[in-house]
């Protein structure tokens, strides 16, 4: 395992981070030998959601740290104000409550790392960043960034953070892969990848912001379900696949995926694990958020783990040189 520090957090932070939304009181069975598995194997850090579970997400993870007396030991990533079906709910009202709530589920005195679970453009950064300094200088949180928050709006706020002489963003969760989103899948879903995103890289690459990424595999596109010749691989009525079809699945991306099949098999990679190899190839200060259902499988994203892939390389797969 790889490791790395975000200021504010105070413990070393897995480079894979092992993702929570599954893991629900009734999953207890399976869910917490699993996540036992996955803190043998090195990880230190668990993505939750107030959000996860209806709600019983954090409550679950807690009982998982709090019975195996590891809370020292672990860095837990915490998010809230999610929109509900009524209302962007990224105000401070909403962000008190959800960390109080999460607190209290958790069982903890402190989040190690809060993350607002979206944005709403329409509000002013000011009096989230307060907010959010408050619950820090109470001790609630140790550290808080934004999740589908853009680079423009995290540098927004820490703009002000520096103003105000508060405690800026210290991490951001945008996702992040090696195909470029045709269409979002989701109203509001911040990307920073393909070439219209290059900016937003550039602007990470400059400033001291941690990047949790989700979604290397860019909702399925790269599991192996999906090839040209096939047309798209999935099945139109599912949910999911219908996403990977609408969003991801045109000529360019299919000769990304082709490149990653056949660098991965150079480097003796399938598919999933060169699509995660080139997240963490990056030269940004990435930790991937992955959701591994087995421990075999965080086994194989740790391997794609200890792969650096050369900028000419990265390049390839990228469709911006034809040699490597």
């Amino acid at each position: 395992m790889k490791y790395g520090e975000v200021p504010g957090v105070g413990k070393k932070i897995s480079r894979l981070v092992q993702g929570t939304i599954n893991v629900r009181p009734e999953t207890s069975e399976e869910t917490f030998p699993l996540l036992d598995r996955v803190f043998e194997m090195g990880c230190t850090t668990y993505d939750t959601a107030r959000g996860y579970g209806g709600g019983t997400n954090e409550g679950a993870v807690g009982e998982w740290v709090n019975s195996r007396g590891i809370r020292d030991e672990v860095v837990i990533i915490g998010k809230g104000a999610h929109h509900s079906a009524e209302r962007q709910r990224v105000t401070p009202a909403d962000i008190t409550a959800d960390i109080e709530k999460g607190l209290a589920e958790f069982e903890f005195d402190c989040i190690d790392l809060y993350i607002l679970h979206r944005d709403d453009p329409g509000v002013p950064v000011g009096p989230i960043v307060e907010c959010l300094n408050e619950h820090k200088e109470a001790g609630r949180i140790n550290a808080f960034g934004g999740s589908n928050w853009s680079h423009e709006r995290v540098a927004a706020a820490n703009e002000y953070a520096a103003e105000h002489e508060l405690t800026p963003f210290v991490a951001s969760s945008p996702n992040f892969s090696l195909a470029d989103q045709i269409k979002e899948p989701w109203d509001n879903c911040v990307t920073i990848a393909g070439p219209k995103n290059r900016a937003a890289r550039q602007w990470y690459a400059e400033h001291d912001v941690a990047l949790f990424t989700w979604s290397s595999l860019a909702g399925g596109f790269f599991s192996g379900r999906f090839s040209r010749s096939a047309e798209g691989g999935g099945d139109p009525e599912e949910y999911f696949d219908k996403l990977v079809l609408d969003c991801y699945c045109n000529d360019e991306n299919f000769t990304r995926l082709e490149r990653a099949e056949e660098l991965g098999r150079e480097k003796g990679l399938n598919v999933p694990q060169m699509a995660l190899a080139y997240v963490v190839s990056q030269p940004l200060d990435i930790y991937a958020l992955i959701c591994a259902r087995r421990p075999e499988e965080f086994e194989e994203n740790m391997k794609a783990l200890e792969t650096e892939l050369t900028p000419a390389e990265i390049a390839w797969l990228e469709l911006e040189s034809d040699e490597r």
